[in-house]
This record gives C-alpha cells, structure tokens and sequence, in this order.
C-alpha cells in the first residue's frame, strides 16, 4: 500500500467546496465507486470493491459526495447535479484513464449522468440497483399527502427509512432540480459495456426500472441480473460474491486493459 491507499485525501473544489476521498493504486481501466442516496464510501459494497481491486490489481477511488459522510457541505442545500458534479470532479482530478463506475442505487443515476458528460472516460458501468430518476418517483408515489403540503410550505419533508434511524430530508430544491437530469424519458446515448444487479425483493426501487432502462440504453452489450431473493441493498455475502464475479466476467469480456 502506498500512503494514498490508506488515509483520506481532500478535493478542494471551486466555491469552497470539498470533497473526502480514498484512492488504492494499481492498473486501469480503474473503477470509481458512487454511493447511493445518505450512504458513504465506508459501506459493505464499497469496501468489496476495495477487497476485489487489491486482489485484481485495479486501481480503485471512492468517495463521499458533499453532504455525505467526511465530506463537506449541508445535505440540504444538495442537488442531483451537484452530486454529479462530485462525480466528475474525481474522474477529473483524481482517478486517471479510463474507468469503470460502480454506482449504487442513486449512484447509478449519477454515474449514468457521468458517463454521458465524460464519454471519453468511461469503460463501462455496474449498476446495482439503480435508481434514475428517483426523485420524481418519490414526489409522485411516495410522499403522502401532508409531506407535500410541507414540502410546499417550508421547502422540505421528512421521510421514515427503512435503512436508517433518522428520517430522510426531501427537498423541494432537490425535486425540483432534478428534473433537468431525468433520463427515463428518452433514449441514453451511451455506448460502453453496461452490467446491472437489481433484487426482486428491492421496497425502494421497483426491479422493472432496470428493464426500462436497459429498453433506453443505446449501448447493446447491456446484462441485467434479477437476484429473485435480493433486496435493495445487496450486501449480503452471497450478492458480494455475484458483484466481484460480474465485475471479472466484465473486465474478461468487454473492457480492454
């Protein structure tokens, strides 16, 4: 291990921003973890990833967006398209070459958006459970009626997880903004190798999402793996070990070393 595999390093961004990441060294195409919604670059998939890169000699970054985490900022203040910012702004500045996202739930979302803004940099993509357009969802389906009168009214609402004591902050910023990044409304003009994971037990996002984005990829080297007895988070030791063997049957496959 080198120091940077280790400690946690800090991306200033412009603004005042900033953003808490680790990086592992080894050989690319790398990968580049992206969360999900309120979750962290400490959790069960991301240290996975972490286990399988040293084991494969893969380079490896993850990282919290702004809101989440170690890193800065108020997560009330946060969009979809600032947390897809944070994601560029690694590919940018820290991870080098070509990479393959892994995106988790709503870090689907945001490495899908991030591979249409950075085509050149993106290998492909694993998306595990992705979650395009959840906000949307959740203001249409979810949200009963008096957290939308309080969503109107004071500009946010509380939501009970299911994956965390303290309710969720749902922001009318954050509905609102998000609409300028829908993409199940259209086709997906990416071309890389795609790999999706989605339990047909998930409560937070329907599996039959991922079979209407696959439909709107452009991409034709495009899997979906339905994992009958999965739920959304997909951290049981069982999907581990399905997340590290579609990420070798990926590389063996489709990605060019």
């Amino acid at each position: 291990m080198t120091a940077s595999d280790s400690e946690h390093q800090t991306l200033q961004l412009p603004g005042g921003g900033r953003l808490v990441y680790q990086s592992q060294s080894g050989r690319g195409p790398g990968l580049v973890f992206c969360p999900g919604f309120q979750s962290d670059m400490g959790g069960t998939k991301a240290e996975a990833l972490a286990d399988w890169c040293r084991r494969n000699d893969r380079a490896y970054t993850r990282f919290d967006y702004r809101g989440h985490g170690l890193s800065g900022g108020d997560f009330a203040d946060c969009t979809i398209g600032m947390w897809r910012d944070d994601v560029l702004a690694i590919l940018d500045q820290v991870a080098g070459g070509p990479q393959v996202l892994v995106g988790s739930s709503m870090g689907g979302w945001l490495a899908l958006l991030a591979a249409l803004a950075r085509p050149q940099r993106v290998a492909g993509l694993l998306l595990i459970a992705p979650a395009p357009d959840f906000t949307e969802r959740l203001y249409r389906e979810r949200l009963d009626g008096d957290q939308l009168r309080a969503l109107e009214r004071q500009g946010y609402c509380e939501m009970v997880s299911a994956y965390d004591p303290e309710p969720y902050i749902i922001t009318r910023k954050l509905v609102e903004e998000a609409r300028s990044h829908q993409l199940l409304g259209a086709g997906i003009a990416i071309d890389v190798p795609v790999r999706v994971i989605h339990g047909q037990r998930d409560d937070a996002v329907p599996w039959q999402l991922s079979l209407d984005l696959l439909d709107r990829l452009r991409a034709t080297d495009v899997e979906l793996q339905l994992v009958k007895a999965g739920d959304h988070r997909l951290s049981e030791p069982a999907d581990l070990r399905r997340l590290s063997r579609t990420l070798e049957a990926l590389f063996e496959e489709s990605i060019k070393a």
